[in-house]
């Protein structure tokens, strides 16, 4: 399960999830992507799912970029414990996603493929996404565009 190896300080305090992803909101690696529409916390065992979903449906064909790490920790006290007592240990890992963020890249495959493999992942996600086709044209300046296919839902 994806979590850091070490961290600077093991709690942390919870934030907020407003505005729109700065950074990430970009295809760079394959020729797909799946892109968040909503705020989350998406947990490592959630990446896990649908990584998992993804690469048992192109079967060993094309390269899966995972974009998010779950690099925020959140704790939980134990089950029937009294309040107070300070804050709870370490529970679990999440990754915070702003709308724009770019999840997972998916390149090497056919589109439909990648399209049904992008489907099922997004099932394993507690938020709306969106499905990306990177823009090959040369006629676009100022690099490669995306181009909004569709939508997906979780």
């Amino acid at each position: 399960m994806l979590q850091p190896k070490r961290v600077k300080y093991r709690k942390s305090h919870k934030g907020h999830r407003r505005g729109k992803a700065n950074a990430g909101a970009t295809i760079a690696f394959g020729d797909f992507a799946l892109q968040t529409v909503e705020p989350a916390w998406i947990t490592a065992r959630q990446i896990e799912a649908a990584r998992r979903a993804m690469v048992r449906f192109i079967r060993r064909g094309g390269k899966v970029w995972i974009r998010i790490f779950p690099d925020h920790p959140v704790t939980a006290k134990p089950a029937e414990t009294r309040q107070g007592g300070g804050k709870g240990s370490p529970d679990h890992w999440v990754a915070i996603v702003k709308p724009g963020r770019i999840l997972f890249e998916l390149g090497g495959v056919p589109q439909d493929i990648a399209k049904e493999a992008m489907r099922l992942a997004a099932h394993k996600l507690p938020i709306q996404t969106k499905f990306l086709v990177k823009d090959t044209g040369a006629e676009v300046a100022g690099g490669s565009e995306q181009k909004e296919l569709d939508q997906v839902e979780s």
